[in-house]
């Protein structure tokens, strides 16, 4: 039996930490925060009409077998602890045109629905990407999605097959894969949309992403009952259950890995470190190699152009008849030029000295969920998202600080969702603004990156260089999002278990 520190309680952390406690190991767990969860935050805003309770992190939860697995190797069945709810639509997006497209997780039901929409031919051309998707995410399970993997060549080794690797594309992006496949502006939009789940441009991001909108799309979009932030309580419910000792408003400041191996973590306002066999940071890993375990090596290494995300929270008077998920597309008629000028804004251009800025027409995000729980009769609550540039003061970043932008920007967003056909500006409860830099500060995410800081396919090693420390998390293989997580939880418990 091993001692155990777990650093952060966000999903991964506390997925990692149930995995070991219920094989035997002592597991702590020292969350700088006051509450767990990590990026799966909730808030409540109380008004005279009553209470709204928003989810800030997540909006749906897919790949649902991936936390079956998870409950079930500690010990447990998900259903004891969570009602989930199977969404349809899993998205709904509509077009400045007036047209629309309800995603769901019937292949045929979706590629039908594209054909009533957008004509036969967009079906078809829908249908011949879904086959290829469907190799790609057969490949990525098997090969990639629940194994190490450690570098780039060790990507390369795996045992693909030559319709696997023609299927994946090696080289390719997934714009150039959206124009040599899809014919229809809409759907391309569509496609180039999933690069943005892992934080990355579609315009460089690997083709093999195609197997995003598969997991999505394949195996549904649920919504748990009271919120996407009961996951976090039910995961504590289980390591509680499991003996775990989870502790908040207690911050790590490093890690002591003196002679290359791990001895224990040192703690803020503590004299004498905390001893440990195992390290488990559920921390970026840019923060990691910078602050707890300085790396430099592995630190140049780390990719920071990960996108971040600009949040309205809303109470709306009145029902608007929107879809839980829905997702408002610049004008289509003028792509890829409207979609590159977000992407430009989001991510600027160091290189020819273009600095990031707020997109002026960019993509728009809503949830609403159609739950009492979350909100006053009468009342919807809306979590509205655009994607936007990382919080600093580099050039592919933007100072969120700076006084009168956010309240500017807020009011921009607003004005771009009435001009396509969603006005709330006269029904508004109230309005709450989190940007960025309010991310960076509640979960010491740098710049506020929602999916960490290397977005992207390949992302840090599970391993650090010191033996005993392992990363889990967003910003580490497999990737960002709720199941990614999870699944490196596993990665990481069966990597100690061998060490």
């Amino acid at each position: 039996m091993s001692r155990v520190v777990v650093v952060g309680a966000g999903v991964g952390g506390l997925a990692t930490a149930a995995r070991l406690a219920a094989a035997g190991h002592e597991v702590t767990v020292h969350e700088r925060a006051d509450v767990v969860g990590g990026k799966l935050g909730r808030y409540v805003r109380s008004a005279p009409e009553g209470d709204f309770r928003f989810d800030t992190g997540p909006s749906l939860l897919t790949l649902p077998q991936v936390f079956a697995d998870l409950f079930e190797a500690t010990g447990a069945k998900l259903d004891e602890y969570l009602d989930l709810r199977p969404l349809d639509p899993i998205v709904r997006h509509r077009f400045p045109d007036g047209g629309g497209l309800d995603s769901c997780a019937d292949p045929d039901v979706f590629a039908d629905r594209i054909g009533a929409a957008f004509g036969d031919r967009a079906a078809a051309d829908w249908r011949r990407l879904w086959r290829r998707a469907g190799r790609v995410w057969a490949a990525s399970w098997r090969d990639i999605l629940r194994r190490p993997v450690d570098s780039p060549t060790a990507l390369a080794g795996l045992a693909w097959r030559l319709g696997d690797l023609a299927a994946i594309g090696p080289g390719q992006t997934l714009r150039g894969l959206g124009r040599r496949t899809l014919r229809d502006p809409r759907l391309r939009m569509l496609l180039d949309r999933y690069a943005t789940y892992t934080g990355a441009d579609p315009r460089r991001a690997p083709a093999a992403l195609v197997a995003v909108p598969y997991a999505e799309l394949a195996f549904g979009g649920w919504y748990l009952d009271g919120g996407l932030g009961t996951l976090a309580d039910a995961l504590l419910s289980r390591c509680l259950d499991l003996g775990v000792v989870v502790q908040t408003g207690s911050t790590v400041t490093r890690i002591e890995a003196a002679g290359g191996r791990v001895h224990g973590v040192r703690l803020a306002g503590a004299t004498a470190p905390v001893p440990a066999d195992v390290v488990v940071a559920n921390v970026d890993a840019l923060t990691v190699y910078r602050d707890l375990l300085p790396t430099p090596a592995r630190l140049s290494r780390l990719a920071d152009r990960s996108l971040a995300g600009f949040v309205l929270l809303l109470g709306v008077r009145g029902s608007t008849g929107l879809a839980h998920h829905n997702v408002f597309f610049p004008d289509h008629r003028r792509y890829p030029a409207s979609y590159d000028a977000e992407f430009d804004a989001v991510f600027g251009d160091p290189g020819r000295g273009v600095p990031a800025r707020p997109a002026p027409d960019p993509t728009v995000f809503v949830t609403v969920a159609d739950d009492p729980a979350v909100r006053p009769a009468g009342h919807e609550a809306w979590f509205v998202l655009v994607n936007a540039a990382r919080h600093g003061r580099a050039l592919d970043a933007v100072d969120w600080r700076r006084p009168g932008l956010a309240t500017a920007y807020a009011d921009r967003i607003l004005d771009v969702l009435a001009a396509r056909g969603v006005d709330v500006r006269d029904r508004l409860v109230f309005r709450e603004i989190r940007t960025p830099a309010d991310l960076a500060h509640a979960t010491a995410a740098p710049g506020g990156a929602i999916y960490g800081t290397a977005g992207g396919l390949l992302r840090p090693a599970n391993r650090t260089p010191a033996r005993g420390v392992f990363l889990v998390g967003g910003s580490t293989h497999p990737g960002g999002g709720l199941p990614m997580v999870t699944l490196s939880a596993q990665i990481v418990a069966d990597a100690v278990g061998t060490a």
